[in-house]
């Protein structure tokens, strides 16, 4: 469904409470990290980060199809990576720090270097349809 029609009411509900609960979930995080200024300062800033991320979806959904590349749509699509790469790295770095052996911190950031890799192949290496 298009969410640009006014008809769309139940998919802009959903997508107000995704946001309360990221809110939420977020607001109980910095709450239970209280004292550590490292935690809250990760929580706040992947808190930020998703905002800017879902915001640049949003605006890659309402631009205009068929734009150029190097237009709007093109700028916007570099947004998303580079955000979706930031939270990648962000969790990554917070996930391997508390491996108990190398190999495994190891692991996870390849998988990192996967997902990144891949999601910039998947964003500006193949046709769009």
């Amino acid at each position: 469904m298009d969410e640009r029609r006014p008809d769309n009411a139940p998919a802009a509900w959903l997508h107000r409470a995704a946001l309360f609960l990221v809110t939420l979930s977020s607001a109980v995080a910095v709450y239970r990290a209280a004292g550590d200024a490292a935690s809250v300062a990760f929580v706040a800033a992947s808190y930020l980060t998703l905002l800017l991320l879902f915001a640049c979806l949003r605006s890659y959904e309402l631009a205009p199809p068929g734009e150029a590349a190097g237009g709007r749509r093109g700028r916007i699509r570099r947004a998303v990576w580079s955000l979706s790469s930031l939270l990648t790295v962000m969790f990554a770095w917070r996930v391997a720090a508390v491996m108990p052996y190398w190999p495994a911190a190891l692991l996870v950031w390849a998988l990192a270097a996967a997902t990144t890799v891949g999601s910039f192949v998947a964003l500006f290496h193949r046709r769009p349809h």
